[in-house]
C-alpha cells in the first residue's frame, strides 16, 4: 500500500507523525511523508520517501512571523483563529497541490491541521485518516468553545455560559474562517463546505486522537470515528545524557526538569523564573533550553543546563515536571507517570493546563509567565501530594493500553480494508454517561 503521511512542519507535529509513518514502513507500506525541509529527515530516518513543501510555502517553526507576519504572539481565541488562518488554512492550496504532485496513492494520513489531506481525500476520493495531535478541538454541546481555555461549566448556569459562548464563536471568528476556507477551496474548484471549517480539520472516515479519556473533558456527542491511541512516541533518538547528568543523579534530592518545548521559547516565560524560584527549594534543576543556552549567572548551584535532554534517560529519574504545557511533553512526561506543573498560556496550551489539572496529574498556574515563588510553591504541592504521583501511573497505564502507533496503524489499515468510516467499539469511552461527565442533572 502507498501512504501519504502529511505533518505540518513543527516539531510537535512531525515527531509522533514520524512514529506512525515508522509503524506503517515496518509492515511493508511505502511512505511518501509530506513535511517541510527542516523536519524531512525524521521521515527519511524510519524509511519514507519525502514530498516537500513548494507550492504551499515552507516556513521555520521557530521564526513563523519571518513566513506569517500576521501571526501574533499566540494569546487568546483570537490569536488561535488567526493562526488557523494563515497558517493552517491559506496554505492549504498549495498543500493540496503539493500532495497531488506525489502521484497517486492508497490512503491519506494527516496531521489534523495539515488540511490539505482532506481537501485531495475528496477531489480523488481517497480514503483519510486525520491524526489529532492536540486534544481534540472538535465543537461540542457539552463543552465551551476550544482556545477559551475554560472547564466546561457546571449546572443550569455554567451550560448557558458554555452555549452562548458557542454562539459568539460561530457568529464571529467561525464565520471569518468558514470564509477562508471556502475561497481555498474554490482555489480547488472544490464548492463551499457544507459544513464549519472547524469540521474540515477532521476526517469523516477516521480520526486518531493522540492522547486518552483521562486527558479530556467528557462528551456525550463525540463521533464515532474517533479513536484514541494513547501515545505517538517515535523510537528514542540515542542521544547522550550531558557530561552534568552523573552529578545529578547522585545527588539525593528530587530532580525537576523544566521545559519549555520547541516552541515559545522565551526564557523570561518560564525557564527563568522556574530556576530563580526552585534555586533554594532542596530539588536539583535539568533544565532545557531548546536552543542556545542560558547566561551562567542565571542558572543557580543547583541547576544544570542543555538544549535538550533524551527523556528516555531523564525521565524514570524525574520526581517533577515544570513545562508550558505542549502536547507531546505533556504526554511523555505522563506515559513515565511523571507528574506536571504547567504553565500555559499561548494557543492550546491553556487548554492542555486544565486537562492536566482536570485528570489529577498536575497542577494548572494558569498563566504562561508564573512569578519564581508560584512554580516553587507548585512543584512543593505536587512533591507532598502522592495522590498527583498517582494520578500519573493511571495516565501512564491507559496511554500504553491504547497502543501507540501499532493500534493507530491497526486502524488505517481497517479503513482500507473496509472503505468506510471506522466507529469505535465504545460509545462512551469515560465509561460514566456523557450527561453525568459533564455535570447534567
Amino acid at each position: 500500500m502507498r501512504v501519504l503521511v502529511a505533518a505540518m512542519p513543527f516539531a510537535g507535529h512531525a515527531a509522533p507523525m514520524a512514529a506512525l509513518a515508522g509503524e506503517l514502513t515496518a509492515r511493508g507500506h511505502e511512505v511518501v511523508a509530506y513535511t517541510g525541509r527542516r523536519y524531512a529527515g525524521r521521515f527519511t530516518a524510519v524509511g519514507a520517501s519525502w514530498q516537500p513543501w513548494e507550492r504551499a510555502p515552507d516556513f521555520d517553526d521557530t521564526d513563523l512571523r519571518a513566513t506569517f507576519p500576521q501571526v501574533g504572539d499566540g494569546r487568546g481565541l483570537r490569536a488561535v483563529a488567526v493562526n488557523l488562518e494563515h497558517v493552517f488554512l491559506r496554505t492549504g492550496a498549495g498543500q493540496a497541490r503539493d500532495i497531488e504532485a506525489a502521484g497517486p496513492v492508497d490512503l491519506l494520513v494527516s496531521d489534523q491541521l495539515a488540511i490539505g489531506c482532506g481537501l485531495v481525500a475528496e477531489r480523488r476520493g481517497t480514503p483519510w485518516a486525520s491524526v489529532s495531535l492536540v486534544p481534540l478541538s472538535m465543537p461540542s454541546a457539552d463543552l465551551p468553545p476550544f482556545g477559551t481555555g475554560l472547564l466546561p461549566g457546571r449546572g443550569r448556569i455554567g451550560r448557558a455560559r458554555d452555549a452562548a459562548l458557542r454562539a459568539l464563536v460561530a457568529r464571529t471568528l467561525v464565520r471569518r474562517i468558514d470564509a477562508v476556507l471556502t475561497a481555498v477551496r474554490a482555489e480547488l474548484d472544490l464548492p463551499p463546505a457544507r459544513s464549519s471549517a472547524l469540521d474540515a480539520f477532521a476526517s469523516p472516515q477516521l480520526v486518531l486522537a493522540h492522547g486518552v479519556p483521562e486527558l479530556e473533558h467528557p462528551r456525550s456527542d463525540l463521533p464515532p470515528q474517533v479513536h484514541f491511541v494513547g501515545q505517538l512516541a517515535p523510537p528514542p533518538a540515542g542521544r547522550e545524557p550531558p557530561s552534568w547528568w552523573p552529578e545529578l543523579l547522585a545527588d539525593g534530592r528530587p530532580l525537576v526538569h523544566v521545559t519549555q518545548g520547541t516552541y515559545d521559547v522565551d526564557p523570561r516565560d518560564l525557564l527563568l523564573p522556574a530556576l530563580r524560584g526552585l534555586a533554594g527549594a532542596g530539588v536539583v534543576v535539568a533544565a532545557a533550553t531548546g536552543s542556545g543556552s542560558l547566561p551562567a549567572d542565571a542558572v543557580p548551584a543547583n541547576a544544570r543546563q542543555a538544549e535538550l535532554l533524551p527523556y528516555d534517560v531523564l525521565l524514570p529519574r524525574t520526581s517533577v515536571v515544570v513545562t508550558n504545557g505542549g502536547w507531546g511533553g505533556v504526554l511523555a512526561a505522563l506515559a513515565a507517570g511523571v507528574p506536571l506543573v504547567v504553565a500555559g498560556g499561548t494557543l492550546d496550551k491553556p487548554e492542555i493546563a486544565r486537562r492536566v489539572a482536570r485528570s489529577g496529574a498536575g497542577v494548572d498556574l494558569r498563566t504562561g509567565r508564573p512569578a519564581p515563588r508560584r512554580v516553587a510553591d507548585a512543584v512543593a504541592e505536587v512533591l507532598a501530594d502522592p495522590g498527583y504521583r498517582d494520578r500519573a501511573r493511571v495516565v501512564a497505564a491507559s496511554l500504553a493500553r491504547h497502543g501507540g502507533a501499532v493500534a493507530a496503524v491497526d486502524l488505517v489499515e481497517r479503513l482500507v480494508r473496509e472503505g468506510g468510516p471506522v466507529p469505535r467499539a465504545d460509545a462512551d469511552p469515560w465509561g460514566v454517561g456523557g450527561a453525568a461527565a459533564t455535570g447534567r442533572s
